[in-house]
């Protein structure tokens, strides 16, 4: 397993494909990485699906109101479209590229409305750089992550199994 230097600023996501460990960067968009512990520590990611998993460039999940498999609202054909009932985040763009194992954060068009969902990057995604919110890199487990079943909608989607904050698991 990758050396986890930083228990409360690594997260560990169990996914349908296997396990996936991330470094988180507070000092870079401290405002996100609140959010994704928050959520990850109330269990809202926990089977959550990847709704949208894109072939060289990434996958998304993080849809904890309609993609939730099992929650109220659970709705594969708007999953994509919610977000958690917390408010939108102000965007933390940075000179951070996007490459292969980053985490960042989806959202609309307007900069500002980032709020649950977030996606990892299958290769370098250079157009996103500056426009999106930089949130970790993948440590361990990019092999899962190639894994994950592709499409736009997913057909029978993988899903994140559980996210737990390093230092809480």
């Amino acid at each position: 397993m990758a050396e986890i230097k930083d228990p409360e600023n690594t997260v560990i996501m169990e996914t349908t494909k296997g396990k996936v460990v991330i470094a988180l960067f507070p000092d870079l968009a401290p405002g996100h990485v609140a959010r994704i512990k928050e959520l990850s520590r109330e269990g809202a990611y926990d089977g959550v699906v990847f709704h949208r998993v894109i072939p060289d460039f990434m996958a998304q999940t993080g849809d904890v109101k309609f993609g939730k498999k099992g929650g109220e609202s659970f709705n594969p054909g708007r999953a994509g479209m919610g977000g958690s009932d917390k408010p939108d985040l102000k965007a933390e763009f940075s000179a951070t590229p996007h490459v292969r194992g980053t985490c960042s954060m989806a959202r609309s068009q307007s900069p500002n409305s980032a709020n649950s969902q977030f996606f990892v990057c299958f290769t370098d995604a250079p157009w996103l750089n500056k426009q999106y919110s930089v949130w970790g890199q993948v440590i361990e487990g990019m092999d899962v992550i190639d894994q994950i079943k592709k499409g736009e909608p997913v057909s029978d989607p993988d899903s994140i199994v559980s996210m737990k904050v390093a230092a809480d698991a």
